[in-house]
């Protein structure tokens, strides 16, 4: 979100919270509610509002009550939430598309703000393969490096303790409270203790599957560049290395035994670009020269609009009506969209977010707009 590094209020923080755990309301909503209204608490005064025009009496607001429940949980637990407006909000992940307006962290967030390399892998990891990434990890952090890694059984893990002494970040599936796999107990509490663990999950939250890329892509966000050790060719590690492209950052990968079901995709990354490495020296050569600056993708991070009022004979249904008959499923840039319908900006923006809540259109990196 753009604008100046501020600490929330007490107040703010629970709105922020209310908001984004109100179903339906992902980052990308999250930040366009806000620019439109002015604040979180607008935003949630105007959303049931916004919904029912549209047919969509799901969204809800959390109550009050809720969200004052996890902070609780979270202060019992050691941890603390952190908005991406506030300064110790980690500087790489704030320039993603689809930043985590709050991520929850417990242990040293300082080490959030120093250069990081992920480094993701093989749940069923071969010795070698583990082999590797706690090497990896070790020299990798003996330069100055943290490691960022999923907390995952196999590769993961081996990063983690790699990287014990020097700095590492797990990235959860979960709630920040919630261990998984749970025989990483010693792990996660160790990390707790020297390093950082990150969540974006409500607190108490089990991992589910659609969790796991969500958590892949803060991985790649909070990453100057992602280390591939062993990947079969369907794998979250893959997914994590495509969240890494997309977002401007290096993928660095681990070539193995053409056979081995395991190598099938790191072989397959390199094929297509992907830079072959053998060790810690081949990962700082291809860090050479990136500066640790905020990483913008080619279109950019999309900013939210500027709010401004609305015209005293604001037509909702004529103005909806005239923007679905310009929109298709090929992506449609906005400000085409508004010069083309002769609307004010802030009226279109209105009508596309409730068009979006409603799940009628889709926003796309740099700030395009498709029908579904």
């Amino acid at each position: 979100m753009a604008g100046p590094r501020r600490i929330l209020s007490a107040e703010e923080r629970l709105d922020w919270l209310r908001l984004i755990r109100t179903d339906g309301v992902g980052p990308s909503i999250f930040n366009r509610l806000i620019a439109r209204f002015g604040s979180a608490a607008a935003a949630l005064e105007a959303l049931p509002g916004l919904s029912s025009g549209s047919g969509g009496e799901r969204y809800r607001p959390v109550p009050r009550a809720s969200a004052e429940r996890e902070l609780e949980q979270m202060d019992r637990a050691g941890a603390r939430m952190i908005g991406s407006i506030e300064p110790d909000y980690p500087p790489l992940l704030r320039e993603i598309d689809g930043a985590p307006p709050l991520i929850t962290v417990r242990g040293n967030p300082e080490l959030l703000a120093r250069n990081a390399v992920g480094m993701v892998g093989a749940r069923n990891a071969s010795l070698n393969g583990k082999r590797m990434a706690t090497d990896l990890a070790r020299d990798l952090g003996a330069a100055g490096l943290v490691i960022v890694s999923g907390f995952a059984r196999g590769i993961d893990a081996a990063a983690h303790e790699g990287a014990l002494a020097s700095g590492t970040v797990a990235v959860l599936p979960g709630g920040i409270d919630v261990v998984y796999p749970p025989e990483h107990r010693a792990l996660y509490d160790r990390i707790a203790e020297s390093g950082v663990l990150v969540a974006e999950c409500a607190f108490g939250t089990q991992p589910q599957a659609r969790h796991f890329p969500r958590r892949n892509r803060i991985i790649s966000g909070l990453s100057l560049a992602v280390v591939v050790v062993e990947a079969a060719l369907r794998s979250g590690s893959l997914i994590t290395a495509r969240f890494a492209a997309e977002q401007g950052r290096d993928v660095f990968a681990v070539p193995g035994f053409p056979r081995d079901p395991r190598a099938q995709g790191c072989n397959e990354l390199i094929r297509n670009g992907a830079t072959l490495i053998q060790g810690a020296d081949d990962v700082l050569e291809g860090l050479r020269g990136i500066p640790f600056a905020p990483v913008r993708t080619a279109d950019g991070p999309e900013s939210p609009p500027v709010a401004a009022p609305l015209p005293e004979d604001y037509d909702p249904a004529s103005v909806r009506a005239a923007i679905l008959e310009r929109l298709s499923p090929t992506p449609t840039p906005v400000d085409e969209l508004v010069r083309d319908c002769q609307f004010s900006p802030a009226v279109v923006q209105t009508v596309l977010l409730e068009l979006e809540l409603d799940g009628r259109v889709e926003r796309q990196p740099g700030n395009r707009i498709v029908l579904l």
